[in-house]
């Protein structure tokens, strides 16, 4: 199912987390899209991105994500939202994570919306202050 509004992609993107999809996934990337894996590590396209999430959605996992902020200009937009991770890696170690995005969409010719840069740390890093 596409994103029919920019708040959508990150909900969709939880839905193809918690199923452990990462087709559906790489569904809400354009092809040229940048994912910044860690900070500091940006990879870019499709198979690059696919290689970064094939790990992380293959755990056993909890992932919960809400969108604090959109800021829509003509067809693209700039989200923040929350998320935390809670899960377990193969060898039983208990990972807890969370940050603030700063993700930017852009809406497509068919009217849905795909991300463009996906940061799951962007709004963490010192590069945007806690407006909330």
């Amino acid at each position: 199912m596409p994103a029919r509004t920019p708040e959508e992609v990150p909900r969709l993107f939880a839905a193809a987390f918690g199923a452990h999809d990462v087709e559906a996934a790489l569904m809400l990337y354009e092809p040229g899209a940048t994912l910044i894996a860690q900070p500091g590590h940006a990879v870019t396209g499709t198979e690059a991105i696919r290689e970064a999430l094939g790990g992380l959605l293959a755990l056993e996992s909890e992932f919960v994500i809400e969108v604090k902020k959109a800021f829509q200009v003509g067809d693209v937009a700039l989200l923040f939202s929350d998320w935390t991770l809670s899960a377990a890696t193969p060898d039983g170690q208990h990972i807890e994570m969370g940050g603030r995005t700063a993700d930017v969409v852009r809406r497509q010719p068919d009217g849905s919306w795909l991300l463009v840069i996906d940061d799951p740390f962007g709004a963490d890093h010192g590069f945007a202050q806690d407006a909330a």
